[in-house]
C-alpha cells in the first residue's frame, strides 16, 4: 500500500469515528430522591443532543441543529410522548407513570451546548420495597445517584445507555460497597473513557509512539504524560485549579496536532519532547477531571475512586500502544517506515486535529 493510499484510509477512518465532543462521560446524569411517600427524578443531559434523537424518531421537520434553549424547550415538551419510551421507572418491578417538566438552561461555559434538566415526579406506591431505573436516550456511560431524604447519601451506579440497575431498596438507598469494587468500577470508567470513547486521548498517544521506535523512550513519554495528567486530574477535583471546558478542549486538540506535526519535522527524538509531553498531560488532566465533575465521586472513597480511575486510564493507554504495536511493529526496522507508517498517519491525526481545534473554538 502507497503511503497517498494509507494517508487516505486513515483520514477516512478519522472523519468517521471523529467527533469535537471529546469527553462523552458526564454529559447525562441522574439523579433520583425519594421521601418515603413520594420520588422525584432529575436527568440532565446535552438538550440539542436529544432534541435530534426525538426528533429523527418522529420524523419532524422542525429546525434542526438550534442552540436557542426556548426552541430546544419546546421541541422536547411536543415529544414527551416518544421519550417516555425509553425511560422506565419501576417499583416492585411495576411501571410507573411520572408527570414531567421540561427545562432548558443555557451553558455558563462558552462552547458547552444546553442542559436539558427533565424532572419526573410521582407517588410511590404503598408497601414498594425497591426501584429499577433504565435510561435509553444515551449511548454512552451515565451516572445513577439515589438517595432517600433519610438518607442523603447517595448511592452511585454506572449505567451504559438502555441498561437496567439492579434492585435498589428504598428503605436505605445507600448501599456499602468495598474499596475493591470502588475501585474496579472506577477503573473500568477510565478504561472506557480512553477506549473507546476517548479518540482524541487515543490520537495523542500514538502521536507519541510513532516518533521513536525505542520502547525506553516511548515509555519515558507515557511516563511523563501520566504523572501530569495525574497531577492536574487531582487539583482539578479538590477545586484548587479551575479551567472552563471551552479553554481546555481547544488546547487538547492544538497539542494532538502540535506532536503529530512535530513527527512530520523531527527525524529522531529531542530532550525537549519529553517537557512538552509533560506539559500536555497536564492539558488532558484537566480533560480528564471535566469527565468526572459532572457526575461526582463518592464522599466515602474518593481517593480509591480517583486512584482507580487513574490505573484504568493507564491500561487505556497501554492498550493503544500495544494495538500500535502489533499494527505496525513488525515493520518499525524497515527503512520505508517513516516514510510509508509515520508521515501519513500523523499527517492525517494533524488535519483531524486542527478540524477539532476550530470546531472547539467556535462551538
Amino acid at each position: 500500500m502507497t503511503s497517498r493510499r494509507l494517508l487516505a484510509l486513515v483520514l477516512g477512518v478519522l472523519a468517521l469515528t471523529a467527533s469535537p465532543r471529546a469527553h462523552e462521560i458526564g454529559t447525562t446524569r441522574v439523579t433520583i430522591t425519594t421521601s418515603g411517600s413520594d420520588y422525584q427524578v432529575e436527568i440532565a443531559t446535552d438538550a440539542g443532543a436529544l432534541a435530534e434523537k426525538l426528533s429523527a424518531i418522529a420524523g419532524s421537520s422542525a429546525t434542526t441543529g438550534s442552540s436557542n434553549p426556548e426552541e430546544i424547550e419546546s421541541r422536547l415538551r411536543a415529544a414527551d410522548e416518544i421519550f417516555r419510551r425509553r425511560v422506565v421507572l419501576r417499583f416492585d418491578g411495576q411501571p410507573a407513570s411520572p408527570a414531567a417538566v421540561y427545562v432548558v438552561m443555557p451553558s455558563r461555559d462558552a462552547g458547552v451546548p444546553p442542559v436539558a434538566m427533565i424532572r419526573l415526579s410521582g407517588s410511590v406506591p404503598a408497601g414498594a420495597k425497591t426501584l429499577t431505573w433504565s435510561y435509553g436516550w444515551t449511548f454512552a456511560t451515565y451516572s445513577l445517584r439515589v438517595s432517600s431524604v433519610a438518607d442523603a447519601t447517595p448511592a452511585s451506579f454506572w449505567l451504559e445507555g438502555g441498561d437496567t440497575s439492579p434492585a435498589i431498596p428504598l428503605a436505605a438507598a445507600r448501599t456499602p460497597e468495598r474499596w475493591a469494587e470502588t475501585a474496579q468500577r472506577y477503573a473500568i470508567l477510565g478504561f472506557t473513557h480512553i477506549v473507546p470513547h476517548g479518540l482524541d486521548h487515543m490520537l495523542f498517544v500514538i502521536g507519541i509512539f510513532l516518533l521513536t521506535r525505542r520502547p525506553r523512550a516511548i515509555l519515558w513519554q507515557v511516563s511523563a504524560f501520566t504523572v501530569a495528567h495525574s497531577i492536574t486530574l487531582a487539583l482539578s477535583l479538590y477545586d484548587v485549579v479551575s479551567i472552563a471546558p471551552a479553554v481546555v478542549e481547544p488546547l487538547i486538540a492544538l497539542s494532538i496536532a502540535y506532536v503529530a506535526i512535530e513527527n512530520l519535522l523531527l527525524a529522531e527524538l529531542k530532550p525537549r519532547r519529553v517537557a512538552l509531553v509533560f506539559a500536555f498531560g497536564l492539558l488532558h488532566g484537566l480533560g480528564f477531571a471535566g469527565a468526572l465533575r459532572d457526575v461526582g465521586l463518592p464522599r466515602s472513597s474518593f481517593a480509591t475512586a480517583l486512584v482507580g480511575f487513574n490505573v484504568g486510564v493507564e491500561l487505556g493507554q497501554v492498550a493503544v500502544i500495544a494495538v500500535a504495536m502489533l499494527a505496525v511493529g513488525w515493520y518499525s526496522r524497515r527503512e520505508w517506515y517513516r516514510q510509508r507508517i509515520v508521515v501519513p498517519v500523523s499527517a492525517a491525526i494533524a488535519c483531524v486535529a486542527i478540524y477539532w481545534m476550530v470546531e472547539r473554538i467556535a462551538m
